[in-house]
C-alpha cells in the first residue's frame, strides 16, 4: 500500500511538474509573441512605405519615402504643418582657405557609391530593422540619450555631465547666438564596449543643465554600435527641449526633424575617413534661426540644406540659443574604475597637431542680423586631461579652432 502511494505521489507530482512547465512555456509565448508584436509596431511607425530602396555596399538600405508621409511629421504639435519653402541663408564674409596644406579634403556618404539616388520629391531615410530595437533594453530607449544625467559641479553651467559621459570642447556662452558652422574631420575611432560612442559634434543651447528645461541642438559624426550595428563613423543629429527627458531622439528615429533634401540619408555612413599622417577628410555644418519662420535649419557640406526643427519643438530655443559647444564626447562603461580604451577623435593628443589630431576649424556663429561672424576667442573644458585634451589654436586661414582628443586608457589614465 505504501509502495501504491509513494507511486501515485509521484505520478501526481510529474503531473503537476508538467502542468507547470507547459503553463509557463505558453506565458513565455504569450510574451515572446507580444513582444515581436510590439517591435513590429514600432517598425512600422518607424520605417514609412518608401516608393524606392537603395542597398548600401556598408549592409544599410536606404528607403527614398514621400517628404509629406516623412516621420518627423507625426509629432502632435505639427498636425497639419506645411514644409516651409528655402530658408534666409546666412552672409558670410569668411576669406577662402590660402594654405591648401591645411585643407582637408571633403567627405559624403558611403550610400552615395551605389550611383543611384531618390527622386525628387523624397527623402532618403536609413532603414531601421528589429536588430536595431533589440540592441536596446527598452522600446522607449530605442534611439534616445538616457533621461538621468547626474550634474558635476563647476562644470553642469557646461556642459551635461554625468552617466560616464566626458568631454573635451571649446564653447561659448552668455550671448545671444542664432546659429553656428564649423567645419570637423572624421576618423574611424576604437570604441572599447558595445554600449560605448564616441562621437564629434556640434550643440546649440539655450536654458539650463541644472534642471529640465535645457533645449539644444546638435549634428556632427559618431561611432555608436549599439545604435548602429557596427563601428562606421556616421552623420547624426540630436535634439530635445527638456533636458533629454521625454522629447527628441537621434536622427529621424522620432517626429519631430522635417527633412527637406534627397541626397543626404542621417545616419548613414561617412566616407572616405581620415587616416594618421595621411589624407584629412572632413565635413562642414552649418545650424541656423531662419530670421523669417523662426525655424532651426541644418545646412551639411556646403549649401546642401538637409532640413529644419520647427520652432515649436521647443521653448528657449524658440527665440535664441545662450550657448554654443563644439568639440567631442565619450561614454566610459568600464566597471570598478577602470578607465575604458574608447578613443576620441583620432585616438591622439592634441598636441600631435595636423594630420594626425581631430580637429574643429573655422569656428562661427550667426548674429542677430544673421550673419556668419568668426569668433574673437573661445573657452575650452576637459574633465580628464590624461584621457582626452583640447588645445585652442588661431592662425589666419582656420581662425579661431582646435585640436582634440585622445586614446582613453593609457599610463596616465589607467
Amino acid at each position: 500500500m505504501a509502495k501504491e502511494f509513494k507511486a501515485l505521489f509521484c505520478m501526481l507530482g510529474l503531473i503537476f511538474l508538467l502542468s507547470s512547465c507547459l503553463a509557463a512555456e505558453n506565458n513565455n509565448g504569450a510574451k515572446l509573441s507580444r513582444r515581436i508584436s510590439v517591435l513590429h509596431e514600432r517598425l512600422s511607425a518607424i520605417n514609412k512605405t518608401p516608393i524606392k530602396t537603395i542597398q548600401s555596399s556598408d549592409g544599410d538600405v536606404i528607403d527614398c519615402i514621400p517628404r509629406h508621409r516623412q516621420l518627423g511629421l507625426d509629432h502632435p504639435l505639427l498636425k497639419n504643418h506645411k514644409i516651409k519653402d528655402l530658408p534666409t541663408r546666412p552672409t558670410s564674409a569668411t576669406k577662402s582657405i590660402a594654405n591648401r596644406s591645411y585643407v582637408g579634403l571633403h567627405a559624403f556618404q558611403t550610400w552615395h557609391l551605389s550611383g543611384i539616388s531618390c527622386p525628387g520629391g523624397t527623402i532618403p531615410v536609413r532603414r531601421t530593422t528589429v536588430n536595431d530595437l533589440m540592441r536596446f533594453d527598452s522600446l522607449e530607449q530605442y534611439g534616445r540619450k538616457p533621461k538621468y544625467l547626474n550634474m558635476s559641479g563647476s562644470q553642469k553651467s557646461t556642459v551635461i555631465s554625468g552617466n560616464e559621459h566626458e568631454h573635451a570642447i571649446a564653447f561659448l556662452k552668455g550671448g545671444e547666438y542664432f546659429g553656428a558652422k564649423t567645419t570637423m574631420n572624421v576618423w574611424n575611432p576604437h570604441i572599447g564596449g558595445s554600449n560605448e560612442f564616441s562621437l564629434s559634434q556640434m550643440w546649440v543651447l539655450s536654458g539650463s543643465f541644472d534642471g529640465s528645461d535645457l533645449n539644444s541642438i546638435e549634428a556632427g559624426w559618431q561611432v555608436s554600435p549599439v545604435l548602429y550595428g557596427d563601428r562606421r563613423p556616421r552623420l547624426f543629429t540630436y535634439w530635445t527641449s527638456d533636458s533629454y527627458q521625454e522629447t527628441g531622439c537621434y536622427n529621424l528615429l522620432c517626429s519631430g526633424f522635417i527633412q527637406t533634401n534627397e541626397r543626404i540619408a542621417i545616419g548613414a555612413a561617412i566616407t572616405p575617413i581620415s587616416s594618421f599622417n595621411g589624407p584629412q577628410y572632413d565635413i562642414t555644418i552649418l545650424i541656423w534661426k531662419d530670421p523669417k519662420e523662426g525655424d532651426w535649419w541644418m545646412e551639411f557640406a556646403e549649401n546642401e540644406l538637409v532640413g529644419y526643427w520647427p520652432a515649436h519643438l521647443f521653448t528657449h530655443l524658440a527665440d535664441h540659443a545662450n550657448m554654443v559647444e563644439w568639440g567631442g564626447e565619450v561614454v566610459n562603461m568600464e566597471p570598478g574604475g577602470d578607465h575604458t580604451s574608447t578613443q576620441m577623435g583620432s585616438g591622439h593628443f592634441p598636441n600631435e597637431g595636423f594630420g594626425r589630431a581631430s580637429y574643429f576649424r573655422n569656428l562661427q556663429v550667426v548674429d542677430a542680423e544673421n550673419s556668419l561672424q568668426a569668433i574673437d576667442s573661445v573657452s575650452t573644458l576637459a574633465e580628464h586631461t590624461t584621457c582626452y585634451d583640447i588645445q585652442s589654436v588661431y592662425n589666419d586661414d582656420w581662425g579661431n579652432h582646435f585640436y582634440f582628443g585622445g586614446p582613453g586608457q593609457n599610463s596616465q589614465c589607467p
